[in-house]
């Protein structure tokens, strides 16, 4: 069969956004997402500006968005629409501001070209009759601005499918885009809202290789990288993460925000002088240090699931200490916090995310 012509292309459908209102949140395709992001298990290296551009594309289609086994009438429309002939497109327009809200046409223009070139081959798919189709391009094709401050595109079919044809995905903020400049940030974000609840391991190397990076020590790439992402997503997302290494492993956990807080005036203020009383009777009765209380203070107040398994660690401890008959204050300042780390960490091992991934404990200290 002949490969037919990249210049011609049949524009099937014009895509606007209906409304200003901005979505609070996108729903992301896994198969976009493993095809054009993570293809072969490696991230790519997207810059932030065109990975607004994406984000912008999925909110503007998000009403067309199905999966399959819900609505399967709709993945006929789709084929008879878009999947009968080969190089059909759909045409998309993005407010410019919406790329670079500092104005910068500069900024709008390397996004645009990013997604021109990146994946700019022949793409091929099977349509529900079993026909193959074939389309040239990178995500977006031959973009142009207008005089009123948009950028008009090109999406082929074969994306397009993968975006709006959705039998699993997952849910991301879209204003993560605008709140966090990393772009390797939120693509971790992506990756983790992937991931299982009860969080996964994996070697250094392979977490080098997979986000592009190039730490030499597994205690480089939680403290460098790890760590301002997690500040990053515990403020902007409604996603993040605890961790943990152990030598050349990283044990990465998700957790929902909404269980953590980020300044105490989320707390109601009853709630906020309950931690604060808690906290400076354990400081007071244990002579807990300034250095030493960092971490422990910092997971007591802001993580609720931590909290509960400190308290729960602290009246193990209580009791058994009243079981020897020693005095509880015998433990003073570190000595006390890594007896509740050591009763956190035997806890965790007791349960089924302990016995999956053995260092996801949370780390206080």
């Amino acid at each position: 069969m002949a490969v037919p012509n990249k210049d011609l292309r049949i524009i099937r459908k014009e895509i606007e956004n209906s409304t200003d209102r901005l979505p609070d949140k996108i729903r992301l395709g896994n198969h976009f997402v493993d095809d054009f992001i993570f293809e072969n298990s490696e991230a790519a290296d997207i810059p932030i500006n065109a990975l607004r551009v994406i984000f912008n594309i999925v909110s503007i289609i998000g009403n067309e968005q199905f999966r399959p086994t819900d609505r399967p009438h709709q993945l006929s429309l789709f084929d008879e629409e878009f999947e009968t002939d080969n190089n059909t497109f759909a045409s998309i327009k993005i407010r410019n501001s919406k790329i670079s809200p500092s104005g910068s046409t500069k900024q709008v223009v390397a996004a645009y070209e990013f997604l021109t070139k990146f994946k700019m081959a022949w793409h091929r798919s099977e349509n529900s009759k079993g026909k193959e189709i074939k389309t040239f391009g990178g995500l977006i094709s031959l973009p142009s601005y207008d005089v009123r401050g948009y950028t008009t595109f090109l999406i082929s079919s074969y994306w397009l499918k993968k975006l709006m044809v959705i039998p699993e995905y997952n849910y991301v903020l879209y204003n993560l885009v605008y709140h966090i400049r990393n772009n390797k940030h939120i693509i971790f974000a992506i990756w983790l809202s992937k991931i299982p609840v009860m969080g996964t391991s994996a070697k250094l190397s392979t977490l080098n290789k997979k986000f592009g990076l190039n730490y030499r020590s597994a205690n480089d790439f939680c403290f460098k990288f790890l760590k301002p992402a997690r500040l990053n997503l515990n403020k902007y997302n409604n996603l993040s993460f605890n961790f943990k290494c152990n030598k050349d492993s990283i044990t990465i956990v998700p957790y929902d925000t909404s269980k953590i807080v980020t300044k105490e005036g989320a707390l109601h203020p009853k709630e906020s002088c309950k931690i604060n009383r808690r906290l400076n009777y354990l400081k007071e009765r244990f002579d807990l240090q300034e250095g030493e209380m960092i971490q422990f203070f910092y997971h007591y107040r802001s993580i609720a699931q931590t909290r509960d398994s400190i308290e729960k660690a602290f009246a193990e401890f209580i009791k058994t200490n009243r079981m020897l008959k020693k005095k509880s204050t015998d433990y003073q300042g570190r000595a006390f916090l890594n007896e509740i780390q050591n009763i956190i960490k035997k806890n965790y091992a007791d349960t089924k995310m302990g016995e999956l991934f053995p260092n996801g404990y949370p780390v206080i200290i």
